[in-house]
């Protein structure tokens, strides 16, 4: 513990001259270290953690900090799906390094349970690990692991206005047009403030999205060229123009429940495209992706429409059903035991104490805080 203690003091007043001998002694530390023994001290372990990645983030060395944090999440880890402080921190590096798979290991395992580091956890390392994560699927294109993600930051219980909270709202927004071509409503249990402030400051996304239900990609071209220098600060010009390539791929799509076979030429004017080589290149796109299943003769240039060839009938499709099947059996496993937890829980037991107790009649007067006066 000594040796955690001064590491973090060193390190957190390190000059550039004695910063790399620095970097090998805690280096050293978390590759070398005992974890039964730091998870002791798991709140100054995380705090060295801490000063390392903003070290190597002022130094735009990212790429040196990745492998010693999921070393050192490993390290103070009970079980995989935990979740620790450090999780954002690497999460960070890993966008900066724009090395996104390592992050994966950590961001495909579905969260059910917070480190406490000694009792104590900021909400604000819980935010961004959420906000990072949605970032980096979002740059995989996983957008709907994305939306999840996100959404999760969105909800979280807040009684203030949070900037990750905000940018968590607007890169939801986009990531939702890409994917649904509409604003899916946030779950009921969202606080207040999302309504009441953050909306307010995200008027130039809602917009994009009003703009996008009209299907009309000259509306959402406008949209986007009166709030280009918003989506340019707030670092969404990319995604932002995902949208509108976005709509063209669901106006696209929508000729395939009316149309069996259409010309290139014909395509593209019902779809505002600028012509036959654009409306084939996103014809060949989305067959790739699996958007839409069709063919393309190239003497004639038309696009002949085709059913799904997937019957749900293959070995892999079994393999797959499985898969989810255990995941619910897990998940419905994992929220029994919660709720055993909370039914033993002695807040939990006070708080329903403490109900019964005032639905009792007469409670009301006997606990009543008016004064009385004696005649």
């Amino acid at each position: 513990m000594t040796t955690l203690c001064f590491s973090c003091v060193k390190f957190s007043v390190s000059t550039p001259a004695n910063y790399e001998a620095l970097y090998a002694q805690v280096q050293e530390f978390i590759t070398s270290c005992n974890g039964e023994q730091v998870r002791f001290a798991t709140d100054m372990f995380a705090d060295l953690c801490h000063l390392l990645a903003q070290s190597l983030v002022e130094r735009q060395q990212p790429m040196r900090g990745i492998y010693l944090l999921s070393r050192a999440i490993s390290k103070i880890q009970l079980f995989p799906s935990q979740l620790t402080s450090i999780h954002a921190d690497m999460c960070q590096l890993c966008l900066l390094a724009k090395c996104l798979k390592p992050a994966l290991q950590f961001l495909d395992i579905d969260i059910t349970d917070i480190s406490r580091e000694n009792d104590h956890y900021d909400a604000k390392h819980f935010l961004l690990y959420f906000y990072y994560g949605g970032m980096v699927y979002t740059a995989l294109k996983n957008y709907e692991r994305a939306l999840y993600f996100f959404e999760v930051a969105i909800t979280t219980t807040s009684m203030a206005v949070s900037h990750v909270m905000m940018e968590a709202y607007k890169k939801y927004i986009l990531v939702a047009l890409i994917l649904y071509g509409k604003v899916p409503s946030l779950p009921k249990y969202t606080s207040q403030v999302v309504s009441r402030f953050i909306k307010p400051l995200s008027q130039p996304y809602l917009d994009l999205a009003a703009a996008y239900t009209s299907n009309n990609p000259d509306d959402v071209r406008a949209v986007l060229n009166k709030h280009v220098d918003t989506y340019s600060r707030d670092n969404n010009t990319g995604l932002a123009k995902q949208c509108l390539a976005s709509l063209y791929k669901k106006n696209i799509q929508r000729l395939t429940k009316t149309f069996l076979t259409l010309s290139l030429t014909d395509m593209a004017n019902r779809v505002q495209l600028s012509g036959r080589a654009e409306a084939e290149r996103y014809i060949l796109n989305m067959i790739e992706d699996e958007d839409i299943f069709a063919s393309i003769n190239q003497k004639d240039g038309m696009v002949v429409f085709l059913d799904n060839p997937e019957k749900y009938n293959t070995p892999q499709m079994f393999k797959r059903l499985e898969e989810e099947m255990r995941k619910f059996i897990q998940l419905n496993e994992k929220l029994k035991q919660m709720d055993q937890e909370i039914a033993v829980d002695p807040k939990y037991i006070q708080k329903c104490s403490g109900q019964q107790e005032d639905d009792q009649p007469g409670s009301t007067i006997g606990n009543s805080k008016m004064p009385t006066y004696t005649m």
